[in-house]
């Protein structure tokens, strides 16, 4: 089963894509978020990697996020961030 994402900035839909599994940079160290996970919210590292595989053993793509919320629930992960800087 897929995770489903979504990334968003204070001004659009950023993204939202069915996913594997994302790594949250969050504030009290990194956390891997698959199908299923635990309900949760974090706020997150400024400048930090935020890691999004499309599937399994997949290489990451990377994102660094400045600032922001991450909230896991039933219908799966939102990341709420300040910015979104696409890694070079």
């Amino acid at each position: 089963m897929a995770l489903k994402f979504e990334l968003v900035t204070p001004e659009k839909l950023y993204r939202s894509d069915d996913v594997y599994m994302v790594v949250v940079p969050g504030a009290e160290g990194d956390f891997g978020v698959l199908e299923g996970h635990s309900p949760m919210m974090s706020t997150l590292r400024s400048d930090a990697a935020l890691e999004i595989y499309a599937s399994q053993g997949a290489t990451p793509e990377k994102l660094t996020v400045a600032g922001g919320f991450a909230e896991v629930n039933e219908k799966g992960l939102t990341v709420l961030a300040e910015q979104v800087v696409e890694a070079a």
